[in-house]
C-alpha cells in the first residue's frame, strides 16, 4: 500500500494502524491497567511541564520516521518547541524529544527492539520511556551528546529524572498507585 492510500484509509477507520514500508498493522487495544498507566504519565508529564515549551500528546498523535518509512501512534510523546510534521502527513510528527511506551505482553519484544531501533532515527528523540505493566518499573533510555544511548531505571520507591524534558522527575510508586485499592 502507498504512503497516500494508508493515510486516505486511516483517516476513514475507527481503529488506527501502524504502517511500515507499504505493510499496514492494525494496533491492538490495551488493557485497563495499560490505559491508566498511559494516563498517569500523561498527567504527571503535563502538570510537570506547565509553563515549559513542550506540549504533551496522546496516543492519538501520529508519528512519522521518515528514515525508515514507519509511522504508528506511541502512548506518549513530548514535543519541544514548534510541531515539526512529514511533508506527506501534516497529521504525523517528526521531531519527539521524548517517546514513551507501556509495555503489554504482546508488544513488548517489538517496543524493545525493532520499534526502538526505528525510533532512534528521529534527529530530534532524547528519551524513550519504557513504562512496565507487570510491576512498578520504568526504563530511560537516553541519548547522550554523544549519541550513544544509554538506560537509567526506576523501581518502587524510586524517583526518575527525564533529561529531555528539562529534568521532570516521574515518581514511580504515584504512577502506579490505585485511587480505587489504595483509599488515596
Amino acid at each position: 500500500m502507498t504512503y497516500a492510500a494508508y493515510l486516505e484509509a486511516e483517516a476513514r477507520s475507527e481503529r488506527k494502524h501502524e504502517y511500515l514500508r507499504g505493510e499496514v498493522y492494525a494496533m491492538a487495544g490495551g488493557t485497563p491497567e495499560h490505559a491508566a498507566l498511559i494516563a498517569a504519565v500523561s498527567t504527571e508529564l503535563s502538570v510537570a511541564l506547565r509553563g515549559h515549551p513542550c506540549r504533551v500528546y496522546s496516543s492519538e498523535l501520529r508519528v512519522r520516521v521518515e528514515a525508515t518509512d514507519l509511522s504508528t501512534y506511541p502512548d506518549v510523546v513530548v514535543v519541544c518547541g514548534a510541531l515539526e510534521t512529514a511533508g506527506e502527513d501534516p497529521n504525523a510528527a517528526t521531531n519527539p524529544v521524548l517517546i514513551v511506551e507501556v509495555l503489554s505482553d504482546s508488544t513488548e519484544a517489538y517496543d524493545r527492539g525493532d520499534k526502538f531501533a526505528h525510533y532512534r532515527r528521529l534527529p530530534n528523540l532524547r528519551e524513550y520511556l519504557l513504562v512496565s505493566q507487570s510491576k512498578p518499573l520504568l526504563e530511560s533510555y537516553r541519548k547522550s551528546s554523544e549519541g550513544v544511548w544509554m538506560l537509567a531505571e526506576a523501581g518502587s520507591g524510586e524517583r526518575l529524572t527525564l533529561a529531555a524534558v528539562d529534568g521532570v522527575q516521574l515518581d514511580v510508586d504515584g504512577l502506579y498507585r490505585d485511587p480505587l485499592t489504595t483509599g488515596t
